[in-house]
């Protein structure tokens, strides 16, 4: 799929309301506080960078492996948001560098996805979150069985489970699953179940796992 496809299904009525349920998903989960710096990682056409920079006030970058999808989101951006071509799995960034990071469904396509997390963890000075598309929904059983179909194959999956065990023996004080898009269809339906599953029920078709960084000075259970 080339980036002007990807972008035009985010201005359709379905493809607009799932992007806004994500970003409003990501952005409860980070939190920023006045004035934090953020990185998103495997940004493509740059759709949630820049919803991200609207909710923010401190210095917004894109990174994507892509060289033209990198472009492409320049080109409709303003001068306040930095992009960056680099792969996810070595991040061009000194550590400690953002305050947050964040990948949306990126890494469902990076073949080691744990040291993508890692580098987050690396660069980022207080938290992180990774949106996952997720095994246990309708989602699932519409595109992602047998290998996936669409814009969906060769796609990985995760679980709830899956998710927060990505984090297993890395430096983070604790981590969390919120899901989102219980019905991807995204008609009226779709919006009224929305608004009455809590997000902490894991079963919708979009995961974000937050992290927290761990204080390197509190000591860490065995």
């Amino acid at each position: 799929m080339d980036a002007g496809t990807y972008d035009r299904w985010y201005a359709t009525p379905r493809g607009g309301w799932i992007g806004e349920r994500e970003l409003a998903l990501a952005l409860r989960g980070l939190a920023p506080r006045p004035g934090e710096s953020l990185l998103d990682v495997g940004c493509g056409t740059g759709d949630f960078t820049r919803g991200l920079a609207r909710a923010l006030d401190g210095r917004v970058t894109g990174i994507d492996i892509e060289p033209s999808w990198v472009a492409y989101a320049r080109q409709r951006s303003d001068a306040g948001i930095g992009w960056v071509v680099g792969d996810a799995r070595h991040l061009p960034f000194p550590n400690d560098s953002v305050d947050l990071a964040v990948a949306v469904t990126s890494l469902c396509f990076i073949d080691d996805e744990r040291q993508a997390i890692r580098e987050m963890l690396r660069v980022a000075r207080r938290r992180i979150a990774l949106g996952l598309l997720n095994r246990r929904s309708l989602l699932w059983r519409q595109k992602g069985r047998h290998g996936g179909s669409g814009a969906y194959r060769g796609t990985r999956w995760h679980t709830p489970r899956d998710a927060l065990t990505l984090f297993h023996d890395l430096p983070v004080a604790r981590a969390q699953v919120r899901s989102a898009i219980w019905l991807p269809g995204g008609g009226w339906l779709a919006r009224h179940t929305e608004r009455l599953w809590p997000a902490w029920l894991h079963g919708g078709a979009f995961l974000l796992v937050v992290a927290e960084l761990a204080d390197p000075q509190e000591p860490q259970p065995a």
